[in-house]
């Protein structure tokens, strides 16, 4: 067996956030699909190979973990540009889905096409440790073990098509381990543990918090207490900022007439530092605020609903920490908010970086806790057995 490789990989509704190895790679691609065919149009064909490979993802997935198998797809960057480009949908179960692994499968793939080599330099085998997660929901719902089985067990193969540097490569997949983590539980250990695995928020270790991740299409509110994550009070919501942020992209086109390509555009419109809340129409600066106000208020004022709801039930919570790209989008307004009405104790993360990692982050510190847990493991048995004279 080829030596395993550690991937901590966070399928956000928006993004994927991937750290590989020992920290010494990330990838970050938007999480949106399109279905393709073999052979894609490319402009200065001759040039592909200097391009990055992630700005132009087109690839064969054969996997039996997927209802669709051996479809092929442009991902992240490149299928922005589709017209039939596809994220996740409200209502969606990110564990039941084909863009998930989609995602997942593809990341993986770019990591291993330049961390692996082989004879062919064609065909790679690799193996990887991985760390993940899933929404608290579905995991109270029990959807982490029938996940986990579909990448245990099973070869799964990304095949290059016309993307850079990587054409005509197939990486072959196996997972020696799949952990897959409730997300709320990874936050608070972001919040507790540094890189190497030292304790570095004590006051943190003891007291009952809440974590509420907004993400695109669900909220998680996850109560610790005791170190772990409260199963029967903690609670998911199928409230994220997908819907709105689909609305304000519509509200656009419909006022301006300029059609942005994802609701990643209008992510980035609402929260980038110069510019914010403008758009170029026929050549001139525009303003959406009104939109985006109206529209982003209407759901913080939903999102501090939840908190309300769950603190009352929780009354003895000291902290809620606001976590996951949502909660970056309505950082100001559920600060003012809160500041007008109940004035609870919440955090948000001003370190934008820090808040969109945190998840990655996470599942990369708790997959090398297990990592070296299982190498301890394995020494003690061997220092324990018998030795031969």
């Amino acid at each position: 067996m080829s030596q395993t490789r550690l991937a901590a990989i966070d399928v956000g509704n928006d993004s994927v956030k991937a750290i590989f190895g020992e920290m010494e790679r990330e990838v970050h691609l938007p999480n949106i699909i399109a279905r393709d065919t073999e052979d894609r149009p490319v402009i200065g064909i001759e040039d592909l190979d200097e391009k990055d490979p992630a700005d132009g993802l087109h690839i064969r997935i054969h996997s039996p973990a997927l209802k669709e198998n051996n479809a092929i797809y442009r991902v992240g960057n490149l299928a922005t540009k589709a017209s039939n480009s596809t994220e996740l949908d409200p209502g969606s179960s990110k564990s039941e889905e084909d863009q998930t692994l989609v995602m997942l499968l593809s990341t993986i793939a770019l990591d291993a096409a330049k961390a692996y080599t082989s004879s062919s330099n064609q065909v790679i085998d690799a193996n990887y440790t991985l760390g993940t997660g899933l929404p608290l929901r579905e995991v109270k719902e029990g959807k982490d073990a029938g996940y986990r089985s579909k990448l245990m067990g099973s070869v799964h193969q990304v095949e290059f098509l016309v993307t850079p540097q990587h054409q005509g490569k197939k990486i072959n997949i196996r997972f020696d381990e799949a952990k897959v983590y409730p997300e709320g539980f990874a936050a608070f250990i972001n919040l507790v543990m540094d890189k190497d695995l030292k304790i570095i928020n004590k006051k943190l270790i003891d007291k009952q918090i809440l974590i509420q991740d907004i993400g695109g299409l669900s909220t998680d509110i996850a109560v610790i207490r005791n170190r772990t994550v409260d199963d029967d009070k903690a609670q998911g919501f199928n409230l994220g900022v997908s819907e709105s942020l689909e609305t304000i992209r519509e509200e656009i086109f419909t006022k301006h007439g300029v059609e942005l390509d994802s609701r990643r555009d209008v992510v980035d419109i609402i929260t980038r530092k110069n510019d914010r809340n403008h758009i170029m129409v026929k050549g001139s600066r525009t303003s959406v605020h009104d939109t985006t106000d109206r529209l982003l208020l209407e759901l913080a004022k939903k999102q501090y609903r939840l908190l309300r709801n769950v603190w009352q039930k929780n009354s003895q919570s000291e902290i809620c920490y606001f976590v996951g790209g949502g909660s970056n989008v309505l950082k100001e307004y559920i600060k003012t908010l809160n500041n007008n009405l109940d004035g609870y104790n919440i955090e948000f993360f001003e370190d934008e970086k820090e808040s969109i990692w945190m998840m990655a982050n996470a599942y990369y510190k708790l997959v090398m806790e297990y990592l070296i847990k299982t190498e301890d493991t394995r020494k003690e048995k061997k220092e324990s057995q018998p030795q031969q004279s």
